[in-house]
């Protein structure tokens, strides 16, 4: 949310646009609202939003997993 609400947005638009995002719970309101959509935003704003969609959808662990490195070693069996 902090790093959506430094793009200046409306905090109506900030909030729900990370909840849609990270939550899935449909459109948002105010500029991401059912007549709008994402186009408006910045780049970077967008790339935020793209991470928390994944954070949402596969939750945290899987991500998490990513980033250790003993997951990518391999393993003699």
């Amino acid at each position: 949310v902090l790093f959506v609400s430094l793009d200046g947005y409306d905090i109506t638009t900030t909030l729900t646009s990370v909840a849609a995002t990270l939550g899935n719970i449909g459109p948002g309101l105010g500029m991401v609202g059912p007549m709008g959509n994402y186009s408006l935003m910045s780049p970077v704003t967008k790339i935020i939003l793209s991470f928390s969609m994944l954070i949402g959808r596969l939750e945290i662990y899987p991500i998490l997993l990513l980033t250790v490195p003993s997951f990518w070693k391999k393993v003699n069996i």
